[in-house]
């Protein structure tokens, strides 16, 4: 039986001897943990160079000598030839430095596992009867994929100092929250939801967390915003970890950036897990691309709340991309405000309901008729409203049709 014990190389020298695929794989891992990674090997792979190169790592381009290893905290024998691998090893032994014989499982006093992070906690596996690396990457990946499809409770048993993870869940399809937002909720003991957003996620988190619903819609907002923030105040001070569930990406009118400064000035900790914003994905979804060469390189992201904005109708004016977010309402004042600037009349619209579900559905006009077309259509929201050449129903195949393929 192997002990398994994890070793914290933050900050500290790695001495990896040799330079081909095994060692470039396992330096990407050293260098992401922040270890001083040196590199020993009369030949080295790209990779390897291109990190030297950078400065992430100290790369000594000839034969390994035992000095090498001097105040390295841990050794990785990585080449291609099992006899020079032993003579490291048994270096490392001799100085009582932690190794890897990446060609004999049985020498050396460590085993890396194949490892995954998820949030706070990291998961390995190891192989007791000797390396076979292909097997234990398919456990690995197995096990990692259930924890972040939410199939593990993450939940911590217990008692801990609470906090807030302001998590945004993207436009509403459940499968474009992030792996980090997937993970949050598996952490949840409380979650305080919006309206919008990727909810139908709430379905999977156990029957024992609290959820708050604080959801708003244009005419109807229940909860203030002040009593969001102390809620999760509140609850993060009884030692809850709380998620807070945004539609969207929490910074983009979200009012996350309140919510958090209302943590920090309670001395809370609060981490933010962004997400795939509304403004950008859905039109995407749409097959709207908010920017294309030759056809708008600017876009502008605007709320329906500010009206129309100098920022906004000036978009409108210049021919960049305007996205208006909770427009519904503002539209027939946005518009106004875009003619009667001198924005063309036959500047393409095109307004998006409930991008990214089953519901979705396009309304594409013409801003001197995006009223009229709106209101025949009966545009509810939330919606996304494109303003721009980019929103011109044939740009993407008139694109492909001029451009030369190689």
């Amino acid at each position: 039986m192997t002990a398994l014990f994890g070793l914290a190389l933050t900050g500290r020298r790695v001495v990896v001897v040799g330079a081909g695929k095994v060692a470039s794989r396992r330096v990407r891992r050293f260098l992401a943990e922040g270890a001083h990674v040196c590199v020993v090997a009369p030949a080295a792979s790209d990779d390897i160079r291109r990190h030297a190169q950078h400065g992430d790592l100290e790369w000594r381009d000839r034969e390994a000598a035992a000095a090498d290893l001097d105040d390295a905290w841990f050794v990785l024998a990585a080449t291609d030839d099992p006899a020079v691998n032993a003579t490291v090893v048994s270096w490392a032994d001799a100085r009582r430095i932690f190794s890897i014989d990446v060609s004999d499982g049985s020498r050396g006093s460590a085993r890396q596992a194949a490892s995954s992070q998820h949030g706070d906690l990291a998961v390995g596996v190891v192989s007791t009867e000797g390396p076979d690396p292909a097997r234990i990457r398919a456990v690995r990946d197995a096990v990692a994929a259930h924890i972040d499809a939410g199939g593990v409770d993450l939940r911590r048993r217990r008692a801990h100092e609470g906090r807030v993870i302001l998590v945004g869940s993207g436009p509403g399809d459940p499968s474009l929250i992030t792996v980090r937002g997937r993970q949050a909720l598996s952490e949840a003991d409380v979650v305080v939801t919006d309206r919008l957003g990727a909810t139908e996620l709430l379905v999977t988190v156990p029957y024992d967390v609290e959820v708050v619903n604080v959801g708003k819609s244009p005419d109807n907002h229940p909860v203030p915003q002040h009593e969001i923030n102390a809620l999760l105040v509140d609850r993060a001070k009884q030692g809850l970890v709380v998620v807070r569930l945004k539609g969207g990406d929490p910074f983009v009118f979200g009012r996350g950036g309140e919510e958090v400064h209302a943590c920090l000035e309670a001395g809370v900790p609060v981490e933010v897990v962004p997400g795939v914003t509304s403004a950008l994905s859905v039109p995407a979804l749409a097959g709207i691309p908010v920017t294309q060469r030759q056809v708008a390189g600017t876009v502008v992201i605007t709320s329906g709340h500010a009206g129309a904005d100098p920022t906004a109708v000036a978009a409108m004016v210049e021919g960049a991309t305007l996205v208006v977010l909770m427009g519904v309402n503002a539209l027939p004042g946005i518009v106004q405000a875009g003619l009667d600037a001198g924005a063309a009349p036959g500047m393409p619209v095109a307004i998006i309901e409930r991008g990214s579900t089953p519901q979705e559905r396009i309304t594409r006009t013409v801003l001197s008729d995006a009223v009229r077309s709106a209101g025949e259509t009966g545009v509810k929201p939330p919606a996304i409203i494109v303003i721009g050449q980019v929103a011109h129903p044939e740009l993407l195949a008139s694109a492909a049709a001029a451009t030369p393929h190689s």
